[in-house]
């Protein structure tokens, strides 16, 4: 007689931390605290820092918090520096449990599988690792933009230092990830998601961008990094690294990859070393990224970013 073993039940996700960053987030947050209250993995706290709201925000909070007392609802006073300070504030925050912790922007609204899905995911990584996925973009009122762009190749550190493809809306970070990003503690950096990116490459973690889209992103008219909309928006992302507010950020990248250094991988330390042995412009320049593999998603972006080599801006 065959005897036939019953199947394993699948392995139970781990509790969460959802870290809300606010500012004027009136209009949109009840919708996304709603999507939240909705996820299929419902063991999760939710920490809002709010960077000095007056329209309401704050309260909106704490009925929701008054409507879901079997969860760990905090609201803090923010930094007010920004919204990258504001997550890292959170992400570094003294209190702050050891686990998993998922970002969330005050104004999407998540799908009902969102936090599983990365939970599951991240379970096979046992090192640093943060989570990024798909998202469907809308505007304000709600009205379907399109997708989100999928960027082609792996990711990797090279490409961190000149491009960014952590969704940070979406990003989920696995115990070993906030552990790391709390041992290098609060940098000054223009995009937290991309800080998130840069870190977990340059010390040997992993970066998994699924291809599932598990949010609506809400566009609004200052935030068209997000939008990813058609060639001509690509062709400005593209052109913006010959300019001087892009070179201002990769400044500030360099100055927290510093602050960082005890926690990079040696190859991570080489390559940085010889980035800043190589000549500031000229071909030679375009040779050592090219060597070191420093190279963007596309290449129409990749071309604009040697010429940017080549006149000396990166």
């Amino acid at each position: 007689m065959t005897r036939h073993s019953a199947p394993l039940p699948p392995p139970a996700l781990p509790h969460v931390t959802i870290l809300l960053a606010s500012y004027q987030g009136a209009a949109h947050l009840g919708a996304q605290l709603d999507s939240l209250a909705a996820q299929d993995h419902a063991d999760w706290a939710l920490w809002v820092s709010d960077d000095g709201s007056r329209d309401g925000t704050r309260g909106i909070v704490e009925r929701f918090a008054t409507a879901h007392p079997s969860h760990d609802i905090r609201l803090l006073d923010g930094p007010r520096r920004g919204a990258a300070a504001n997550f890292l504030s959170l992400l570094c925050h003294p209190d702050l449990p050891a686990g998993s912790v998922a970002i969330c922007d005050q104004d999407d609204i998540w799908y009902p599988h969102k936090l599983s899905h990365a939970l599951m995911t991240l379970a096979h990584f046992d090192g640093p690792a943060v989570y990024s996925a798909q998202s469907r973009h809308v505007s304000a009122t709600g009205a379907t933009l399109g997708l989100s762009r999928v960027h082609s190749g792996p990711p990797s550190f090279g490409n961190a230092l000149v491009q960014n493809r952590v969704a940070g809306h979406c990003a989920v970070l696995n115990p070993a990830a906030l552990a790391l990003v709390r041992a290098v503690g609060p940098v000054e950096v223009p995009f937290h998601d991309w800080w998130l990116y840069l870190l977990i490459t340059g010390a040997g973690g992993q970066v998994t961008v699924s291809p599932e889209v598990v949010l609506d992103y809400r566009q609004h008219g200052d935030n068209v990094l997000g939008a990813h909309r058609g060639f001509l928006a690509g062709l400005a992302r593209a052109a913006m690294v010959l300019g001087p507010t892009w070179r201002d950020w990769q400044t500030a990248n360099r100055r927290a990859l510093e602050q960082a250094r005890p926690h990079l991988t040696p190859e991570t330390r080489a390559l940085l070393a010889a980035l800043d042995a190589a000549p500031a412009r000229g071909l030679p320049r375009i040779r050592a990224q090219t060597r070191l593999g420093i190279t963007r998603d596309r290449r129409a972006a990749t071309a604009f970013l040697r010429l940017a080599a080549l006149l000396g801006r990166v």
